[in-house]
Formats: C-alpha cells, sequence, structure tokens
C-alpha cells in the first residue's frame, strides 16, 4: 500500500528565498514544467529564464508545442501587486516578436481587483477539465 505524505502550508519564502534566483529557476526544470503543462493542459516546451521581452523581463518564456503559440509565466512569491500586473499586461502585446497567446500566473495570493481585471477585460479560457 502506498504511504501518503501530509500537506503543510507553509511560507513560500521558506522554501524559496527570492524568486529570480530560486524559484523560477526550480520552476522552469523539466519535471516541474511537466506538472505545471499537466496541470493547465498546455505543451510547455522552455525557451528561456528571465528573458527581456519588450522594456521587462518575463520570468519563464516557453512555446505551447501543440499550437506553437508564446506562453509567459509570471511567478510571484508574494502576494500579486500593480507592478507585476502591469508588467505582464504589457508584455502580452509587446513588440518584440514575442507577442504572448498564453499568459500563466499565480502569486501567494490575488489581490481582488486583479482578478477582476482578468475576468472583465482579458479573455480566459480555463484548462479542460477543471
Amino acid at each position: 500500500m502506498a504511504t501518503l505524505g501530509k500537506l503543510e502550508r507553509v511560507a513560500l519564502r521558506q522554501i524559496w528565498e527570492t524568486e529570480a534566483q530560486h524559484f523560477t529557476p526550480w520552476l522552469a526544470q523539466e519535471e516541474n514544467l511537466q506538472i505545471l503543462a499537466d496541470t493547465t493542459g498546455i505543451e510547455l516546451e522552455l525557451e528561456a529564464q528571465e528573458k527581456n521581452v519588450g522594456p521587462f523581463r518575463a520570468d519563464i518564456l516557453c512555446k505551447d508545442s501543440a499550437s506553437g503559440n508564446w506562453v509567459l509565466i509570471e511567478n510571484q512569491l508574494q502576494r500579486t501587486d500593480h507592478l507585476h500586473r502591469g508588467r505582464l499586461i504589457k508584455s502580452i502585446g509587446n513588440r518584440t516578436g514575442h507577442k504572448m497567446k498564453i499568459v500563466v500566473t499565480g502569486g501567494s495570493g490575488m489581490f481582488g481587483q486583479h482578478v477582476h481585471v482578468w475576468e472583465k477585460y482579458l479573455p480566459v479560457e480555463a484548462p479542460a477539465g477543471s
């Protein structure tokens, strides 16, 4: 019989001290991107980490191997904030040749106004089976 572990809530910064040097490289590892791919239903191929996309840096830039669309992964170790959300929105339609069709974003919590903007103004498709 399989042994099950116990889920435990921890502060993200207990595990990853910084986003750019610790969390992003961890998430970009093949096995961790595969978990994200399985969860979202998007076939993720890693293109770059901390990549300049227009005037900002994309935490993780991938291609959806099924559609060829660019995928921007923006992560935060804290609650979402206006700076990150603004950069994310600008990155969606940047003029550098990496026009994002798919955005995956996350944080330790979503600020209510950010959820409202996503729901009202940006087209959202939930992954199949979610």
